[in-house]
């Protein structure tokens, strides 16, 4: 049997969920292998592992966090989701009101801040993201694999006022659906 391959062409994506039985014991609640799919604006595709309602985290809801309607981010929770950049694609430029960790599985990736300084991360990289205004773009030939987590924050503020929030489906329309889709 063929595997299903990501609409970037990298493998799907394997997930274990964990959780209780009835009798308090640790069990796997689930187990699947899901490739990711591209977005509408066509730069990278996306793949939702998880969602938190809240943070903290509850581990008594048992919802299917991969079937919470989230954007870019979950107001109040927290999301982790593996973003496949392509070769030679960019992100709009934003900034959301969240600390996100993205980890570099595969490739490279390069961060751009708002006054154009620039960072290349490398395959196991990791970026700490504290809700500055920022773009992704991927300069090399490969698809570039990173695993996001992003945990709702408040506003940066500056000089006592808060930063204006630019998740990227309020930049870009073609970003409207693709968070919620991912």
């Amino acid at each position: 049997m063929s595997e299903v391959v990501s609409d970037s062409g990298l493998p799907p994506v394997q997930r274990v969920v964990t959780g209780h039985d009835a009798d308090g014991r640790a069990v796997f609640r689930c187990e699947d292998c899901e490739p990711t799919r591209m977005v509408p604006s066509g730069d990278a595709s996306f793949l939702t592992i998880w969602t938190t309602a809240t943070v903290p985290a509850d581990n008594n809801d048992e919802t299917e966090g991969r079937d919470r309607a989230t954007g870019a981010t979950l107001e109040g929770g927290s999301v982790i989701r593996v973003v496949d950049m392509l070769p030679g694609k960019e992100s709009p430029m934003h900034r959301t009101n969240s600390i996100d960790y993205g980890i570099v599985m595969q490739g490279e990736i390069e961060l751009e801040l708002e006054d154009g300084r620039k960072k290349s991360i490398r395959e196991g990289g990791i970026i700490v993201q504290r809700g500055t205004n920022h773009l992704w773009r991927n300069t090399t030939d490969r698809v570039c694999r990173i695993a996001f987590v992003l945990i709702e924050a408040p506003a940066y503020l500056h000089n006592g006022v808060p930063l204006d929030e630019a998740k990227p489906e309020q930049v870009d329309p073609a970003y409207d659906a693709a968070a919620d889709k991912a």
